[in-house]
């Protein structure tokens, strides 16, 4: 018989596998890049799939707040992950741009989430797995909905 979570639902059992999976792959990141978080890792990956996509759209993208990613950005550019250009059609913006190190650090770390995803799955089919994706977007959706 399953053990009970603590609150008795399934959606802590989701948290959990969520909290298991960040620490995973902190672990494995930190064996090859030792300066750099999870979050800055989504940060890097969402500039390089959509350069000059705006802060507050990645902020979205990886559920935080606006004072959260300002904080992740700042740090990102004193440890030279990436660099803040003025937009030269509204000077009060600036355009986020990868440096050097920040795009080798992509191309370090990309076998990283590959097997980051492979150890989260294993066992699971691509049935199982597209079951699971379906039911997540569902509830989120009821979510959304309420």
């Amino acid at each position: 018989m399953q053990k009970k979570t603590p609150t008795g639902t399934v959606l802590y059992t989701i948290e959990q596998a969520i909290k298991e999976y960040r620490k995973i792959c902190q672990k494995n990141i930190q064996k090859v890049v030792n300066d750099i978080t999870v979050d800055q890792c989504l940060v890097l990956i969402i500039l390089n799939d959509n350069a000059g996509i705006p802060q507050i759209e990645i902020a979205k993208l990886i559920f935080k707040d606006n004072a959260s990613i300002t904080r992740i950005i700042e740090l990102m550019v004193q440890k030279d992950y990436l660099t803040r250009e003025v937009d030269a059609s509204d000077k009060r913006k600036s355009k986020l741009l990868l440096t050097e190190k920040g795009q080798k650090t992509i191309v370090l770390l990309t076998p990283v989430f590959k097997l980051n995803r492979e150890t989260a799955l294993s066992g699971l089919t691509l049935d199982e797995i597209t079951l699971l994706d379906k039911l997540l977007h569902k509830i989120i959706s009821n979510c959304k909905t309420s």
